[in-house]
């Protein structure tokens, strides 16, 4: 059986936040308070769709927002894990689930070759209109209170792994590697074989370290493995390929 692997993308594909570093094509790197202060919490996407178009009313072309993507860093190691994945999909599976959009990640993953590694991206979608600017929808709707209405990342997967089984497919393993607090919703879902890892140091290693602490029934059936680079996450990868 194939082995998934599941990545968040900002601050774990990727080393810093898509969203903040598309202001870098902005001539002066900033924006005005006008639009910082729109920002209202759990309403990311729509303050993201103001940014992009305020970019455009800058004259600032897509073509030049997608060269700055391009020169995000990624992660060290995520280079060498991706192109593992890529050289062994007979029996890795990989998607991205990311709150990010799809553009930003099919930029940056295109702009490093990278692209072949990933299946499926998961996020809000997004698109150039006829007038040049780019457009943001929120990813689906959902009724989960722990998560922001445009993204359900539990919802996500445990709809593509039915899918998945419907077809036939069931995965040996899954590996869920993440870093904020909406990574914690779809670690619920994964089973006692899974793994869910957890960049060390951030939001979702420290949530799961206080849900370990805590008595009840509120826990992970899956095994925590945290890690520190893509290094980590390679190595569990092939020793869990080894090992089947």
């Amino acid at each position: 059986m194939k082995i998934l692997m599941v990545f968040d993308f900002d601050h774990t594909v990727v080393d810093e936040n898509c969203d903040i570093w598309v202001i870098k094509c902005l001539p002066q790197q900033t924006l005005p308070e006008s639009v910082e202060s729109t920002y209202r919490r759990g309403q990311w996407t729509e303050y993201m769709a103001r940014v992009m178009a305020y970019i455009g009313d800058q004259g600032v072309a897509p073509d030049r927002v997608r060269s700055v993507m391009e020169t995000i860093p990624f992660t060290p190691g995520m280079l060498e894990l991706l192109t593992f994945i890529s050289e062994n999909k007979s029996m890795v599976d990989c998607i991205v689930v990311s709150d990010a959009n799809t553009m930003f990640i099919d930029w940056v993953l295109q702009g490093a070759g990278l692209r072949v590694a990933v299946d499926q991206v998961y996020s809000n979608p997004a698109s150039i209109s006829e007038s040049g600017y780019m457009e943001l929808r929120p990813h689906h709707s959902h009724q989960c209170a722990k998560c922001p209405v445009n993204m359900c990342k539990k919802k996500v997967l445990e709809t593509y792994l039915s899918g998945k089984a419907d077809g036939g497919e069931v995965y040996g393993r899954v590996f869920y590697v993440g870093d904020g607090g909406n990574d914690l919703c779809p670690s619920f879902c994964l089973s006692g074989r899974d793994a869910v890892m957890p960049r060390k140091g951030y939001t979702l290693d420290k949530m799961l370290t206080r849900l370990s602490d805590q008595e009840g029934n509120d826990s992970i059936s899956a095994k925590v493995i945290p890690w520190s680079s893509g290094a980590d996450i390679l190595q569990e990868l092939k020793d869990s390929l080894q090992s089947q």
